[in-house]
């Protein structure tokens, strides 16, 4: 009768490890999407940086005086623009070649990080 108790408290302190453990892990998880949102959002800000002088703080000027303020564009919106324009496949009001090299160095992840970000500015 012993060995049989010993035996069930022992695979409850298993089970309740398990438990322990996995909702750690979901927590840390949780923890890693959360910091790396925060790091993308930093880094569009960041990033957005080199747009300011052309484009105004907060995306609210016509770039040169020649493109469309871009501030209330959404991420979708920015994100395709600015492919287009790394591919060379974009030249809105002649800005392609000017643009193209403000963004040849931005990876995919850049991209997005930088869209997100002008598509909260207002």
């Amino acid at each position: 009768m012993k060995k049989i108790a010993l035996s069930l408290i022992l695979a409850c302190g298993v089970a309740m490890a398990a438990e322990a453990n996995a909702t750690e892990t979901k927590t840390e998880a949780a923890t890693a999407t959360k910091t790396e949102a925060t790091k993308s959002a930093a880094n569009g800000e960041a990033l957005f940086k080199k747009c300011v002088s052309c484009h105004g703080a907060k995306a609210e000027k016509k770039a040169l005086g020649k493109s469309e303020v871009i501030a209330g564009w959404d991420a979708a919106k920015v994100e395709e623009a600015l492919k287009g324009y790394k591919a060379g496949t974009r030249n809105i009001h002649g800005m392609g070649g000017l643009m193209k090299g403000q963004v040849a160095s931005y990876s995919d992840d850049d991209i997005k990080a930088v869209a997100e970000y002008i598509s909260k500015l207002k």
